[in-house]
């Protein structure tokens, strides 16, 4: 049992208040400064530099991993960080997240990133028939954006372990959104200009290590630039 009197009890509860109370104002002090900041960006015209597709996982928010400040990157995120082939009926969410930061805030370029133990790209891995029924609502038609991804990997990597596949997958499902961007003409015409630079790259949270490379335009079927 305490032995603390009841006069101690009150002056220790009266620190923890009057601590409590500094870092209240610690807090508003910097909500405070950044509002400022905010504002201070809000004021001038936007000039992001950067678009980047990135994956809904929690564990890889961009602006932690490449630490963007406000008004430097227009953010897209999506299970498993795809961008589908261009289809004006189709996706239109994300289309319409495109156009807008590349023909009214020309960015300059396009990065997509990708992630270690990523459950969109194991979850495309696992779909063992491409033309069976769907099994969610929307993920596996989402996720089977990368199957030309998938059906390299299973062809070049098929003797490795699942993980193994997954990991190479979750790369190569890069390399196929970079392809599928320049479906859209609105794209296709900045890089061709070279006016826009398409990057991928991959996070690994577990080693620590973050691969970036550029989408190699002469290796690029011809089919997108027609």
């Amino acid at each position: 049992m305490s032995t603390e009197s009841y006069e101690d009890a009150l002056e220790r509860l009266g620190e923890l208040l009057s601590n409590k109370s500094d870092l209240g104002n610690k807090v508003a002090a910097k909500i405070k400064k950044l509002f400022g900041e905010l504002e201070e960006f809000e004021s001038k015209k936007s000039s992001d530099a950067f678009l980047v597709f990135a994956c809904s996982d929690s564990r890889v928010s961009p602006s932690h991993i490449l630490n963007f400040q406000p008004g430097e990157a227009f953010i897209v995120r999506n299970i498993a960080n795809m961008v589908p082939l261009y289809d004006k009926t189709q996706h239109s969410g994300t289309g319409a997240a495109m156009e807008y930061p590349i023909t009214k805030l020309n960015v300059e370029t396009i990065l997509v990133i990708g992630h270690s133990r990523c459950g969109g790209i194991k979850g495309l891995m696992s779909i063992e028939d491409d033309s069976a029924p769907s099994r969610s609502v929307f993920i596996e038609d989402w996720v089977k954006i990368g199957t030309p991804a998938k059906n390299m990997i299973k062809q070049e990597y098929g003797d490795l372990s699942f993980e193994e596949q997954c990991t190479y997958c979750e790369k190569e499902a890069v390399n196929v959104t970079l392809g599928n961007l320049l479906s859209y003409p609105f794209v296709r015409e900045r890089v061709m200009k070279g006016k826009l630079t398409i990057r991928g790259a991959h996070y690994d949270f577990v080693n620590g290590t973050f691969e970036l490379w550029e989408l190699d335009v002469k290796t690029t079927p011809a089919c997108f630039f027609s």
